[in-house]
């Protein structure tokens, strides 16, 4: 068969192909089952293979580049005004493929091993850090039932009453309360011990890693943030510019412009939202330690402080922090403040 381009409709067991040739003919409609996959695609000629961004979408990406395909992943929103008629595996893989084809499309940069591994660390990480702040809140509402109520807010607050109450003899609840609030001591402290766990391992990770280190420079940066931002995009040269990968993030205004007049609102929130908000969150430490500060930045912050909420000034920051990060790793520099 002379396939020039091929839309892959990814699933776990069934793939459909939908083939062109260079004159757009459609030259190949098949259903593939996963064991399938790797022999028919072994036995084309290398050509361009598109495909959703989707799950197990990098995993194949990377076996085709290795067969001697081009590969190239798209986001699903931008697949979708391609779908002629009912949504079905066929329809679907002819819409990918006809997607592929426009010269204006943007593309998802297929990730390594490796960046999925690093990724998959903060995954599970944030989904523990989200269990412990569900637990604290169980604990103090369980606990304020009985009329004990922490003096302050945050998690510090909540394991000093805790501790208090089951420390007490008698505790000052009835019977069972007890030995439950015993075992949501136990389970807070396990949740405590993984998330320390995995931190190390990101910290380990950032040692061994020149780019990360290069961006632990940059005021508002940690650990966190740089290693989730070199597994997220690697050396982020699939943007032109530095805004395009703060619009990326979502942090630049939304736009609701027409007839030549411009109208910018709150930020778009687009991307990666754990990106987006260890952008926000390290940004926020910055502004909050900057009135004592004579450095270019603190006097530039002061500045719009002046003007603006400490929450919008927090945003700016991100946004500028989003746009040096792009310049140290597409450049492979180091940073130097002004």
């Amino acid at each position: 068969m002379n396939i020039s381009r091929v839309g892959l409709d990814l699933a776990k067991q069934v793939f459909q192909v939908h083939g062109v040739d260079s004159h757009e003919r459609v030259v190949c409609r098949r259903q593939l089952k996963r064991a399938q996959m790797l022999d028919f695609f072994r036995q084309l000629a290398p050509c361009l293979v598109a495909m959703e961004a989707c799950g197990s979408a990098h995993y194949w990406a990377r076996e085709l580049q290795g067969l001697g395909h081009e590969v190239r992943l798209i986001a699903p929103q931008f697949v979708k005004p391609y779908v002629k008629g009912d949504k079905h595996d066929a329809h679907d893989a002819e819409a990918i493929c006809e997607a592929a084809s426009r010269p204006s499309m943007r593309f998802v940069p297929v990730k390594s091993a490796q960046q999925q591994a690093g990724q998959s660390v903060h995954r599970i990480r944030s989904r523990l850090v989200r269990a412990r702040t569900a637990l604290c809140n169980e604990i103090r509402g369980l606990l304020g039932e009985f009329g004990l109520i922490a003096s302050r807010r945050g998690r510090a607050a909540t394991v000093e009453l805790l501790e208090t109450v089951t420390a007490a003899e008698p505790v000052p609840s009835p019977a069972p309360m007890g030995e439950l609030l015993s075992g949501l001591k136990e389970e807070l402290q396990a949740l405590d011990a993984r998330i320390e766990r995995l931190e190390r391992v990101i910290k380990r990770s950032a040692r061994e890693d020149a780019r990360i280190q290069r961006l632990l420079a940059v005021e508002g940066i940690g650990p966190l943030t740089a290693s989730a931002v070199v597994a997220a995009v690697g050396d982020a040269r699939q943007f032109r510019t530095a805004r395009q990968f703060a619009a990326w993030l979502g942090l630049v205004p939304r736009q609701h412009s027409t007839g030549g007049q411009q109208r910018l609102g709150g930020i778009t929130k687009r991307g990666d939202t754990y990106l987006r908000t260890l952008f926000t969150h390290g940004s926020r430490s910055v502004v909050r330690c900057c009135a004592n500060k004579t450095d270019a930045r603190s006097r530039w912050l002061q500045g719009l402080l002046q003007r603006c909420n400490a929450n919008a000034v927090a945003v700016a920051l991100a946004n500028k922090n989003a746009r040096i990060v792009w310049a140290l790793l597409s450049r492979e520099t180091t940073y130097q403040p002004a």
